[in-house]
């Protein structure tokens, strides 16, 4: 028996078969969004998998055939949890925003995310963390941050890079559009698109466990040595966020939702 399958979680849910331990994200109320409580889980599932020898491979989903619609804006903005995302913000080490994405590339075995549904803002770059990601045909993706006059700050700046063209990312990350599954794939945000995205998972999880886990562990590890950025490109992700948040036009990005013909002010910073 698999310790991890004995802890109990309010925002995800654990399960193993054959050595491939699947964490589904279980907020279908809220499209799986993202809450503070769903991050902090997150991230002690990675850190309990990280110390159990026997995995072989991780699959990430969201219940109810979607992955994840970003960050729960309802919990956001609550007072406490405001406060608590400034702190995050500022300290110097990654923020609880960057490390639940950016936790996943260090768990010692594949990680394959399975999308579905909607894998937007957050859940992207949840997903581009991942190792390998598999989505249906009616997946929607989005870097959505820009609309509601924020930047990406959870670890994009790492978890990209390698996997999407530096034009593609400011393209997707400047329009905030959102695209189907056959446009993510040709632009590399998806390593594959199938009509059943998780049993082509649990293939993919069984193919990987016919190999030495060492060696495969190896291979993760010097593929993402490739790639890897200096800390202060992630600090750069939260001093941007800090100055956005702070700053005349995101104000104004949340009336332009619901009003389109709000008008920005002229650009603030440079």
């Amino acid at each position: 028996m698999h310790a991890i399958a004995a802890y109990q979680y309010q925002t995800i849910q654990v399960s193993i078969a054959q050595d491939t331990l699947t964490v589904t994200l279980n907020r279908p109320h809220k499209k799986n969004a993202m809450s503070f409580e769903m991050m902090q889980e997150l991230i002690a599932a990675a850190a309990r998998i990280t110390k159990d020898k026997t995995l072989r491979a991780v699959i990430i989903h969201g219940a109810d055939a979607t992955f994840c619609a970003g960050i729960d804006l309802g919990d956001l903005n609550q007072t406490k949890n405001q406060a608590y995302a400034l702190w995050e913000l500022i300290k110097p080490c990654q923020s609880l925003f960057q490390r639940v994405c950016l936790v996943w590339r260090e768990v010692p075995i594949p990680v394959i995310a399975v999308l579905e549904g909607h894998c937007i803002g957050a859940g992207l770059q949840l997903a581009l963390a991942c190792d390998v990601r598999i989505s249906s045909p009616e997946c929607q993706f989005s870097i959505m941050e820009a609309k509601w006059g924020l930047v990406p700050d959870m670890g994009l700046t790492q978890s990209a890079l390698g996997v999407v063209r530096v034009d593609v990312l400011k393209e997707l990350a400047m329009s905030a559009r959102v695209i189907d599954a056959i446009a993510a794939e040709k632009l590399g945000l998806i390593s594959h698109c199938h009509d059943m995205p998780l049993v082509h998972a649990q293939a993919l999880a069984a193919e990987f466990a016919q190999l030495s886990p060492d060696a495969v562990l190896a291979s993760k590890r010097v593929i993402n040595a490739m790639y890897q950025q200096s800390a202060m490109t992630l600090y750069q992700e939260k001093l941007w966020q800090i100055k956005l948040m702070l700053g005349r036009n995101r104000k104004l990005a949340l009336k332009k939702v619901k009003q389109a013909s709000t008008v920005f002010t002229k650009r603030q910073f440079h």
